[in-house]
C-alpha cells in the first residue's frame, strides 16, 4: 500500500490541484495530480532526487515561452 503526500503548502485548501508522490518501495517512486489519481507516473529515486534539486536551484522559473 503507498501512502500518497502533498505539500504542506496544499493542506487545508479546497482545490484538489495538488501534485502527490508516493514511495511504496525504495526503488520506486510514484507521482499523480490530486484531481486525476488514476493517471500515475512512476520514476526511481535518482531521476526524481535531479528533479526536486532542478526545483530548489528555479531550474523551472522561467520556462521558454512563459510569461
Amino acid at each position: 500500500m503507498s501512502f500518497w503526500r502533498k505539500s504542506s503548502f496544499s493542506s487545508g485548501q479546497v482545490s484538489a490541484e495538488c501534485v502527490e508522490v508516493a514511495a511504496p518501495s525504495p526503488d520506486l517512486i510514484l507521482i499523480r495530480e490530486s484531481d486525476a489519481p488514476a493517471a500515475v507516473i512512476t520514476t526511481g529515486p535518482t531521476p526524481w532526487a535531479a528533479f526536486i534539486q532542478a526545483l530548489k536551484r528555479g531550474d523551472f522559473d522561467r520556462l521558454p515561452g512563459s510569461v
